[in-house]
């Protein structure tokens, strides 16, 4: 009896093991095909993470820290396209470093010309790298406020704004959460209304912070708010808000994600209307 049990096993054992690759080779071209469809996001895993993780353990410094001593070494103190160019080059071939780059950074250029703001607020300063590209093109007598939550971040933003050549009347770094530095924009900066606003912070504070300045009376009809990065990574229930509020006049520019090939991105123009 024994021995029959094994004859009758001994076929099916077989057969499971014959059947494993059979199925592996099945999944093979849907392997291929995700990895061909999705390779940018790879590549941008890639950089962004595992080549992170590898140098701060490597080095012992900040992914920011690293970005600086690049930038410090590789541009010329006092030249904002300089600063910028450095930055550029080593977002694009070193290690990757979200912001707004380049390609969508000339779209902001051309809206920051054509608004030509005196008062402009920025939320998110991470390396300082919008804050120079900003502030090189405001008109005599403009000024840039500049907020960041992170403190060592806001130690670098410092550094690369200074090293650009831009002091404190032109461009004031906050270093605070967004949403408690807003409600306190009109006592303690005496600001009565901003001309143009960058968002470039976390994406789910979009909204939150959109009405924070429209409800402490921030904006005034005309004002500009440009959002970077609402399509990817996304900011979803901003974007169903100015679907629905009436309140502003507003499109999307569309663009890749900074420094990185085939992952479709873009910036929101927003210009406020007024509560009708």
């Amino acid at each position: 009896m024994t021995l029959l049990i094994k004859c009758i096993h001994l076929p099916f054992s077989f057969s499971s093991r014959m059947v494993s690759p059979a199925i592996a080779l099945a999944f093979l071209p849907l392997l291929l095909t995700l990895i061909i469809r999705y390779r940018y996001y790879f590549v941008l895993f890639y950089r962004a993470v595992l080549v992170r993780i590898w140098k701060d353990c490597v080095t012992g410094l900040s992914r920011e820290e690293r970005a600086f001593q690049y930038v410090l070494t590789n541009s010329t103190p006092g030249d904002p396209d300089s600063i910028l160019d450095a930055f550029d080059y080593w977002c694009s071939k070193v290690e990757f470093i979200s912001n707004i780059g380049p390609k969508k950074g000339k779209i902001l250029d051309r809206l920051l010309m054509e608004q030509n703001p005196l008062t402009v607020l920025e939320l998110g300063a991470h390396c300082g790298y919008s804050a120079v590209r900003i502030a090189r093109a405001l008109p005599l007598g403009a000024r840039l406020y500049s907020i960041e939550m992170d403190q060592g971040n806001a130690a670098i933003a410092e550094k690369i704004i200074r090293l650009a050549g831009f002091d404190d009347d032109t461009v004031e770094l906050i270093v605070n959460p967004s949403d408690e530095v807003i409600p306190r924009l009109r006592s303690d900066y005496n600001l009565e209304r901003l001309d143009f606003v960058f968002m470039d912070h976390w994406k789910k504070c979009y909204l939150p912070d959109l009405q924070l300045l429209e409800g402490y009376g921030l904006l005034g009809k005309g004002s500009m708010i440009v959002a970077d990065n609402v399509l990817f990574p996304g900011a979803p229930k901003f974007l169903r808000y100015l679907r629905k509020c009436g309140l502003y006049e507003w499109k999307i520019h569309r663009a890749t994600l900074e420094y990185s090939r085939g992952i479709r991105d873009g910036m929101a123009e927003l210009i406020y209307q007024g509560i009708k």
